[in-house]
């Protein structure tokens, strides 16, 4: 297995938008005074993980998206675990469903991931670390000790439901057993090879019904759009694993989404 040279960045100066997290190249740990200090980084990666790693580290917030965090500070903080592991068919991303019966965004497939809570930290350092793992493992099951943090990307917004977002890049070092843990959180947990998120076959554009056109992937039995795929979809482009796809090709959405 091809890894990378020692290189890890501090975390007790990391800021959700990253603020030159991904550019240092030193061996820190991020420990504020409690028994679970923080590590990112982004030594013994796996060697295909190196596109990922150069694009986090260098892609711009509105190389992401149009919907950036409001300037007057306005919007809940919360984080998204981008877990990457390595399954049967290779590289993979880990995914959820969430509950029909919820508030925001239910019944669409997700990032695990949530709000962040007074217990998680500063929301300013490592507070959308502890919270992408912390809710990853509330939804899913997931064991945060086989979790290998190794990047950050720009914080983004979600108008809809007014959550700041800060995507935390993980690479699923010691895969453990993933499941439903509450039905009134989680519908289904399953992961999905890149390769199929890649095929272009899999690929589509969504309608929504104020207009607004996103990128789409179907696969595992389901419709990713939204949030979740357009985070996806940068990734691919930047990370250069993007394949020509059709972009005419069209799914509308329900007026309720």
């Amino acid at each position: 297995m091809k890894t990378h040279e020692q290189s890890h960045v501090r975390t007790d100066v990391q800021t959700p938008d990253r603020s030159d997290v991904e550019k240092r190249e030193h061996d820190h740990t991020a420990d504020l005074g409690r028994d679970d200090a923080i590590t990112v980084t982004t030594d013994g990666l796996p060697g295909w993980l190196d596109p990922v790693v150069r694009a986090a580290r260098t892609v711009e917030p509105r190389q992401l998206s149009r919907f950036l965090p409001p300037e007057n500070g306005a919007g809940r903080q919360s984080a998204v675990l981008i877990l990457f592991g390595e399954g049967e068919r290779g590289p993979e991303l880990l995914l959820m469903e969430r509950s029909g019966s919820l508030r925001s965004h239910a019944g669409q497939p997700s990032f695990p991931g949530g709000a962040l809570d007074p217990e998680d930290g500063d929301q300013a350092t490592t507070g959308p670390l502890r919270a992408a793992l912390r809710e990853a493992e509330e939804e899913t099951g997931l064991d945060p000790r086989g979790v290998q943090l190794f990047g950050v990307l720009p914080r983004l917004y979600i108008p809809v439901s007014s959550f700041v977002v800060t995507p935390v890049l993980g690479w699923w070092r010691a895969p453990s057993p993933v499941g439903v843990v509450d039905p009134a959180e989680t519908a289904r947990v399953f992961t999905v090879p890149v390769a199929d998120l890649t095929d272009p076959a899999n690929r589509v554009t969504t309608v929504h019904p104020s207009g607004h056109l996103g990128p789409a992937f179907l696969v595992e039995s389901a419709l990713v759009w939204g949030f979740t795929a357009g985070v996806i979809d940068r990734i691919l482009h930047f990370a250069g694993w993007e394949r020509p796809w059709d972009r005419a090709r069209q799914v509308p959405l329900d007026w309720r989404a």
